[in-house]
């Protein structure tokens, strides 16, 4: 007994000697907790791939697609796809079809028209496929039990679907023909009521539409030659007035903030004649006052003196220094100066001579009494005058 003892103590006394410390709770504790963290399989598999890899192969998941994948990662056919697909094609013809068109039922509620009618002609389509045999059916899967159906029952049920299958599918199209109408899309419209009259030739709603399909046909047609025409007068009308304007020498310049004078702008007297009167808006400004007179149509051979005869007296004008002889007229020039305009010249005397331009399609003129005219001029020239 004494020697059994004494083999034990060696031998603890050895353990202590190896590992110079007793086993902890801890470590075992972490044992253990290591040996339950192993993850399942499946789990560690999955583990090994990237975010990336795991959304990919979750889109070959039909629940979890986000895009249509029909193949597998080897390039095969999707087995889980196909099997969903060919649920669509599970039962009788009739009842195949009437998935087809409540399937177009849900889409036409939703008002989504095309797709609800491509459902509806999955329907007639399968109606249509001739009728496999039974022992066809044995010989393609013989796993399968055959139950046997009434014909006469099944006949009477792929009738009254095929039949509300083409009345959904004609509503379709006039739908579809309403809506294309509505935008003016002619040849959809009209594309989709041939549909429709192919099936049912007879349908006087589409027939109607077929009417207003080909009015409106012509109205949109009348206003795209109306708009032809428009454009085309609109640019020999700008041929001619640019002819005219340098025909008789008189500059013009855009400088890209061009007020907005609505229809007012320069123009001949006959739009496609040349040769005919310009009129040329015209802005009379009296810079000492802050006042304004605006001519829509100013006369290329009227007078600044007889033109400002229908303006004066000014109705603000207290201590009338704006009469026809005490006032003097003047006008920039291309060059940034001032030049005196003649009153009592036709306004082409002084356009053409090129030292002055229509800005904007606007003329603008100063008029200053002659009393203070110096003292304007000089003012001017002083706010022109480059700093530094």
């Amino acid at each position: 007994m004494d020697h059994q003892f004494k083999e034990l103590q060696n031998a603890y006394q050895n353990s202590l000697d190896t590992s110079g410390s007793l086993p902890s709770k801890q470590s075992e504790s972490r044992d253990i907790a290591a040996a339950s963290a192993e993850m399942p399989p499946a789990m560690a598999d999955v583990k090994q791939h990237t975010a990336d890899d795991v959304l990919k192969m979750m889109n070959k998941v039909p629940l979890f697609m986000t895009e249509l994948d029909e193949t597998d990662e080897q390039g095969n056919e999707n087995v889980a796809l196909e099997a969903i697909k060919a649920l669509a094609y599970e039962g009788s013809k009739a009842e195949q079809a009437e998935n087809f068109r409540q399937q177009g039922n849900e889409h036409a509620r939703m008002k989504n028209w095309l797709d609800a009618k491509e459902f509806y002609t999955k329907a007639i389509g399968v109606l249509k496929a001739p009728s496999k045999s039974i022992q066809d059916r044995i010989e393609e899967m013989p796993d399968i039990d055959i139950v046997e159906i009434d014909e006469e029952a099944e006949a009477k049920k792929e009738k009254e679907t095929e039949e509300a299958s083409y009345v959904n599918r004609a509503l379709c199209n006039l739908e579809l023909t309403s809506a294309c109408l509505a935008l003016d899309k002619i040849p959809e419209a009209s594309d989709a009521c041939t549909s429709g009259l192919n099936v049912d030739a007879n349908n006087s709603a589409l027939q109607n539409l077929v009417t207003k399909i080909q009015e409106r046909e012509k109205h949109l047609a009348q206003l795209s030659r109306q708009r032809e025409e428009r454009e085309e007068r609109e640019r020999a009308e700008e041929r001619a007035l640019k002819l005219a304007l340098k025909a008789r020498n008189i500059h013009t310049r855009a400088t890209g903030k061009a007020p907005d004078l609505e229809d007012v702008k320069v123009k001949l007297e006959r739009p496609l004649d040349a040769s005919s009167t310009i009129f040329i808006p015209t802005m009379l400004l009296y810079p000492l006052h802050l006042q304004t007179d605006f001519i829509k149509d100013l006369s290329e051979h009227v007078s600044l003196q007889e033109q400002l005869s229908y303006v004066l007296p000014l109705p603000w004008d207290e201590k009338h220094e704006y009469t026809v002889e005490s006032i003097d007229c003047y006008m920039e020039t291309t060059t940034g100066g001032l030049i005196k305009v003649g009153k009592k010249l036709p306004m082409t005397k002084t356009l053409t001579t090129g030292k002055v331009e229509v800005i904007d399609g606007m003329l603008k003129v100063y008029v200053i009494p002659r009393s203070r005219a110096q003292e304007w001029i000089d003012d001017f020239k002083k706010k022109r005058r480059p700093t530094g």
